[in-house]
């Protein structure tokens, strides 16, 4: 998991051959313009993700993880505080893992919360459970799906 700004984002470019994409698509994009929805950025290797929803309290919120897709989670605005455990921890599954939406969920607790400012990314590769979308008010962020290989 890592955390971090738009600022700093060339830190990771090397961490995987699409993050530099991802990145340019961030940094050059109107995202406060774009509507909520699914778009393509680079096929089904880089999509985007829009929300704009309510907050939900720390105790609705469940963890998710992915097996095909690594998330670059940025906040556009409100406050988004991401719960945060390492899947080998994680032994509560609610279900399987649903391969065709690429997730599984968890009532285990997060080890730990990232208040995550306007501006702010969070990166989740898939030994990362998360619980995004905490917060009081509505959260306006991008997701953006890596696909893993």
């Amino acid at each position: 998991m890592i955390f971090d700004t738009l600022a700093n984002a060339d830190r990771y470019a090397a961490l995987h051959p699409l993050f530099p994409r991802a990145f340019e698509f961030l940094r050059g994009t109107d995202l406060q313009a774009l509507a909520p929805g699914r778009f393509a950025v680079e096929g089904e290797a880089i999509r985007a993700i829009v929300e704009r929803v309510a907050g939900r309290r720390r105790d609705a919120a469940k963890l998710e993880c992915h097996r095909r897709y690594i998330d670059i989670q940025m906040v556009l605005a409100g406050s988004d505080e991401m719960g945060w455990r390492a899947l080998g921890e994680c032994r509560k599954p609610l279900a399987d893992y649903l391969a065709e939406k690429d997730i599984q969920f968890f009532s285990d607790p997060p080890a730990s919360w990232i208040a995550t400012p306007p501006g702010a990314f969070c990166i989740f590769f898939p030994e990362d459970a998360h619980a995004p979308l905490v917060g009081s008010g509505e959260i306006h962020k991008v997701i953006l799906k890596i696909a893993v290989a």
